[in-house]
């Protein structure tokens, strides 16, 4: 008897849970979770959040956005190139405060901490990445170096000299040849399973090249492996003028190296090994076009495990396009889905789009540089159900009001 009563208990505290489950979800009350995957043959929908982030504090004013990369907890770092590269107006200086080099904010847009020493990290800020121990790195466009910051902004290692290049700075004396120099690097990135670290050597000189960070006598430093790349325009090479070929440098889950030819107009992809496996045109003729900057700046992926999507920064044209990755990478000319943004000012705007980076919630955040000086928050809303025009041959649409199909919650 006793035996039964506790089975009629327990069967009684089930249905109740039913019921209470069933009623909530009626009354709209709570939401079951959905274990969605990305669908790859639909491009996402994404909508601008023009309140994000929120005021900076002090008075700040922040130069060019540069570079932009999230930590472990969805926290978003911005690297500001201040008032060494004249970013301020002359009225700026008198009645707001230059930002710090190095801000990070949280996920609500609040500034959590600030920081950076412009007489020690690199002239010309430029990229930044964010790695597997939450590690902050560094590189400029303008020096010789690239940097590995705590979380919390303390110097933990150094790769190349400051205010030296391999060969003269800039790229019209490229050398390509040294293993413990760097000229005028934009961009990094570093792999969790070995500690090797890929470095975009791309406004000076044209090529990746790949160091291992290794502690010897209890000092970390970092220890030349292997590079590619060429001045050129033949696959494997990058654009010989220009400036920042190759301009950025990821790598993504599928263990391929993603490195962005600016002024060619291309995503190269590599293995790790330097091995050319596949050339993503973006827009070609950008580049060549009179005054052109190039379409291919920076990529992200989008945060599904397959990483279905790959996302294009392109400042020559100032559109974020979507691709769908496995498309991409067998070749189909046809892999961009859609784009979104136009030159100007406004919220969903884009003046120079230089960066992109994309959180686990697949939010997206863009930074400007050249007139644009602001960072920009993208919320994905679901798949696009259709475009609202064509613009270079692709279909584009306004990100002020997307035409989403299946909103996200």
């Amino acid at each position: 008897m006793k035996l039964r009563n506790v089975v009629m208990k327990k069967w009684s505290f089930v249905y109740l849970a039913t019921v209470v489950v069933a009623l909530a979800v009626g009354l709209g009350v709570w939401k079951p979770l959905k274990a969605k995957a990305d669908n790859d043959n639909k491009a996402p929908a994404y909508k601008v959040d023009p309140f994000w982030p929120k005021a900076l504090p002090d008075r700040w004013v922040t130069g060019e956005v540069a570079g932009t990369c999230l930590d472990s907890n969805d926290h978003l770092f911005t690297v500001n190139r201040g008032p060494q590269n004249n970013n301020l107006t002359a009225k700026e200086t008198l009645v707001a405060k230059a930002s710090p080099p190095v801000i990070e904010f949280d996920r609500q847009g609040n500034v959590v901490n600030a920081w950076g020493d412009l007489a020690i990290l690199p002239n010309g800020l430029h990229g930044c990445f964010v790695d597997y121990q939450d590690n902050v790195w560094i590189g400029g466009n303008g020096d010789g170096i690239v940097q590995k910051y705590s979380h919390s902004g303390n110097l933990l290692l150094q790769i190349g000299t400051k205010g030296v290049c391999d060969g003269p700075c800039g790229e019209a004396t490229s050398t390509n040849t040294s293993t413990t120099l760097l000229n005028e690097p934009p961009d990094m990135t570093v792999d969790p399973s070995n500690n090797e670290v890929y470095i975009a050597d791309g406004y000076g000189n044209h090529r990746v090249v790949v160091f291992k960070q290794v502690t010897a006598a209890g000092k970390l430093t970092a220890v030349y492996q292997r590079q590619w790349g060429s001045a050129g325009k033949a696959p494997g090479q990058f654009s010989p003028t220009g400036g920042g070929h190759p301009h950025c440098v990821v790598l993504g889950k599928d263990e391929h190296v993603y490195a962005c030819d600016r002024a060619n107009d291309r995503v190269q992809v590599f293995s790790k090994m330097g091995a050319l496996i596949q050339v993503i045109p973006i827009k070609p003729g950008t580049g060549a076009a009179p005054g052109g900057i190039g379409s291919a700046w920076d990529v992200d992926f989008s945060a599904d495990k397959d990483q279905s999507f790959l996302f294009n920064a392109d400042g020559g044209n100032e559109v974020l396009w979507e691709l769908n990755r496995r498309a991409a990478l067998s070749g189909d000319p046809n892999a961009i889905l859609v784009g979104f943004g136009r030159p100007g000012h406004m919220a969903g705007d884009f003046t120079f789009l230089h960066s992109v980076a994309v959180d686990s919630r697949n939010n997206m955040f863009i930074g400007e540089t050249i007139g644009g000086r602001r960072v920009q928050k993208f919320v994905r809303v679901g798949e696009l159900s259709h475009a609202t025009d064509t613009y270079k041959g692709s279909p584009h649409y306004d990100p002020r009001f997307p035409h989403s199909g299946d909103n996200e919650d």
